[in-house]
């Protein structure tokens, strides 16, 4: 199978090793910056170019669109036209991805990313939540925080997308979260909150984004943040008979079983994190997630992200936005 990887930077080079763990390595990357293309070719030894102009679509297997969220659409509808499967990262920006919607036929695959959906931790606490053993989920907290400056220490935020408020860093994580939360824990019926610039991280962005999820048995609050100063991730979930306990830091997770009056921990299995990124974010679950974007396309099971509920965690976060104009005191 031949591959083409849209966009080399940090994301784009991700997918490439991605691919290569896969035993994939007919790929060619597509990056405007010659920087960009000169490295992907030193570190992985795969084919570049500067325009997609010339090249033939019809001889691709899948498309891989890892650039900015703001062009996604550019790049996907592309290959939609083309008849061809595509990968899509985190969405952030619903018109476009709304127009992506629009341009898709009958038999299209575009598999919108869900990376933490594979980490191997959300998937035994889906499965615990899933399986009903403990009674159904009554109430839960969730803290994402991350400091922005850290994403990219070679470059200023002022020089990648994370600094456009539309794309912005904290924006962005916010879908990014949802994604995996909708599934683990159900779609809300309602969300409100509130959204700040916090301090100077570098760009005119909000920082902070706090909201208040609501269903109809069960209520949450999240907060998601790119002012955290040490990433965290915390999250408490209490069901009738048992709670949940995950500090990411600590490489498992601890659930409180009622019934024997006693905590059991689950261990996270080991994993290699790429030299530069946070100890936490290991590279399997990139892997397992286009493990699977390959099976959707090659008779396996569908991709477990779809458009649709791209769209739907967006206009969460539109609702989230819109709804910033309560209480003000004077």
């Amino acid at each position: 199978m031949r591959f083409l990887v849209v966009g080399l930077g940090s994301m784009g080079k991700r997918r490439v090793r991605c691919l290569q763990a896969l035993g994939y390595n007919d790929i060619i990357g597509f990056d405007a910056r010659e920087d960009r293309r000169h490295e992907a070719t030193q570190r992985y030894g795969i084919a570049t170019v500067a325009s997609l102009e010339g090249l033939s679509l019809s001889g691709l297997s899948a498309m891989i669109v890892s650039v900015p969220p703001d062009r996604h659409a550019d790049f996907a509808i592309k290959a939609v036209q083309a008849g061809l499967p595509v990968f899509i990262e985190a969405s952030v920006v619903l018109e476009d991805v709304y127009s992506i919607r629009s341009a898709m036929r009958g038999g299209s695959i575009v598999a919108p990313s869900c990376t933490l959906r594979f980490h191997p931790i959300i998937k035994d606490i889906t499965r615990i939540v899933q399986e009903g053993r403990y009674g159904k989920v009554t109430n839960f907290s969730y803290h994402s925080g991350q400091y922005l400056p850290d994403w990219h220490p070679w470059e200023k935020v002022s020089d990648f997308y994370v600094s456009n408020r539309a794309t912005g860093g904290g924006r962005e994580i916010v879908p990014f979260e949802l994604t995996w939360m909708v599934d683990t824990l159900g779609w809300p019926v309602e969300a409100k909150g509130c959204f700040r610039k916090t301090m100077d991280v570098g760009a005119e962005i909000e920082d902070s984004y706090a909201f208040v999820l609501s269903y109809a048995d069960k209520v949450g609050t999240v907060i998601v943040d790119v002012a955290a100063r040490y990433a965290v991730r915390n999250l408490v979930i209490n069901l009738e008979k048992a709670q949940i306990q995950w500090k990411w830091d600590d490489a498992c997770f601890s659930l409180y079983e009622v019934e024997t009056g006693r905590w059991i921990r689950f261990e996270q299995p080991e994993f290699s994190s790429a030299s530069g990124y946070n100890k936490n974010i290991g590279e399997q679950m990139y892997i397992d997630e286009l493990a699977s974007f390959i099976c959707s396309f090659t008779g396996g099971a569908p991709f477990p992200n779809s458009i649709d509920d791209d769209i739907r965690v967006l206009e969460i976060l539109k609702g989230i936005e819109d709804s910033d104009g309560g209480f003000k005191r004077s």
